[in-house]
Order: structure tokens, then C-alpha cells, then sequence
């Protein structure tokens, strides 16, 4: 387990979002306001650390053939508890985040980690795993809703922060803006990924 490689592939080289493209639809539906994103990236976070666990700690006794049908039950039943907190204890997040908290259950970053990690290694790498890309997937929420947010409606958390002049973008926070935005934020990430192979292609050659 090297705890840097996970953080490093979690932000940058396998960032759910941005390098391997899972989630898409959740992070384009509720990323018009920070609370929103903020909700959605923590009950994520959490609910990935936990299936990671307990799949990585049942994957012995998982047959090969119902291995799917059984995570999603594990899954399942982590979504359901995080759901159930949210409307007892934060009820206005969860109206706001409504059908997407549910549909966590078939999240591609949760089974897509469940397949690829957890069922291959052990239950420390996967729940370091599920912390890694769990603060990936809310970073780039985070960062995708205060621009949205900010230009869509002058506000952050709901706070008016632009001045009493400034016009809302409106564009910003419908569908389109959304699109738009996220793929900006996809051109920025590859951009610089890219970058960093040339670089390192370049230290070869010349150490060659």
C-alpha cells in the first residue's frame, strides 16, 4: 500500500471524473451550489471507504459469477444508510440532492472501484482507495459547483458574495452550462497530464 500513489491517482493521474470519466451524471445534475456538492462528494466519500471495506473483506467468500449482484446489495446497503442520516439529520441537503442519493447505488465510480480495486487488494489499500478517490470525485464537485454557483447566481453557500451590479449567468447553471463547464474543467486536467508525459519522456531520452 503506498498511501502518496493512491492520493496522487485520486486527485490527479485517475481522478474519478476528470481522468476516468465515472459519476457524470450525478456531477452535472446537482452542481449548481456548493451545498449540494459538498453533500453529494462526503456521502460518496463515505459510502465508496465503506463498500471498498467490506467488499475487499468479503471477496473470498463472493462467488465469481454473482460477484456484481452482490456488490450492488453492499452498496446498496451503505446508500441506504447514508440516505436515512441525511433526511434525519441534514433533510434540507437531501431534498436538494433528492433521486441522486439513491442512485449512488450504481454510481460507475463506486462499482468501477468495487470490480477494479477492492476485489483485487487488501482491506487497508481499499479503504485508503476509497478515501483517495473519494476526495477526488468531491474536490472536482467542489470546484465545478463555486464556479457554477458564483457566475449562475452571485451567491456561494447561498450567500450573496457579487455585487448588488452584477447580472447572474444564467446559462451557467442550466444544462448546458453545466456540460460546458465540466468539460473545461476535462480539457484543463488533460492538458496538463499531457504536459507531464512530455516531460517525463523528455528526462528519459535524455538520461538514455
Amino acid at each position: 500500500m503506498n498511501f502518496k500513489k493512491q492520493l496522487k491517482e485520486g486527485l490527479i493521474t485517475q481522478n474519478p471524473v476528470l481522468v476516468q470519466l465515472l459519476g457524470m451524471c450525478s456531477v452535472l445534475a446537482i452542481s449548481t451550489s456548493v451545498s449540494n456538492g459538498l453533500g453529494m462528494g462526503i456521502s460518496v466519500l463515505i459510502i465508496l471507504t465503506c463498500s471498498n471495506v467490506a467488499i475487499s473483506a468479503l471477496k473470498k467468500f463472493i462467488p465469481s459469477e454473482v460477484r456484481i449482484a452482490c456488490y450492488i446489495v453492499v452498496i446498496a446497503g451503505f446508500v441506504t444508510c447514508v440516505d436515512l442520516l441525511l433526511q434525519a439529520f441534514l433533510p434540507s441537503i437531501a431534498k436538494s440532492l433528492g433521486v441522486f442519493i439513491p442512485l449512488i447505488v450504481v454510481n460507475c465510480i463506486i462499482l468501477g472501484r468495487a470490480e477494479g480495486f477492492s476485489s483485487k487488494n487488501s482491506v487497508a489499500a481499499s479503504a485508503v482507495d476509497g478515501i483517495c478517490q473519494g476526495i477526488g470525485y468531491t474536490l472536482v464537485l467542489l470546484v465545478l459547483c463555486t464556479f457554477r454557483e458564483l457566475l449562475g447566481s452571485g451567491t456561494l453557500l447561498g450567500i450573496q458574495v457579487m455585487p448588488a451590479s452584477y447580472t447572474p449567468a444564467l446559462m451557467v447553471v442550466l444544462p448546458v452550462g453545466g456540460f460546458l463547464s465540466l468539460g473545461l474543467l476535462i480539457a484543463v486536467m488533460q492538458y496538463f497530464l499531457n504536459k507531464s508525459k512530455e516531460k517525463n519522456s523528455k528526462k528519459e531520452a535524455e538520461q538514455a
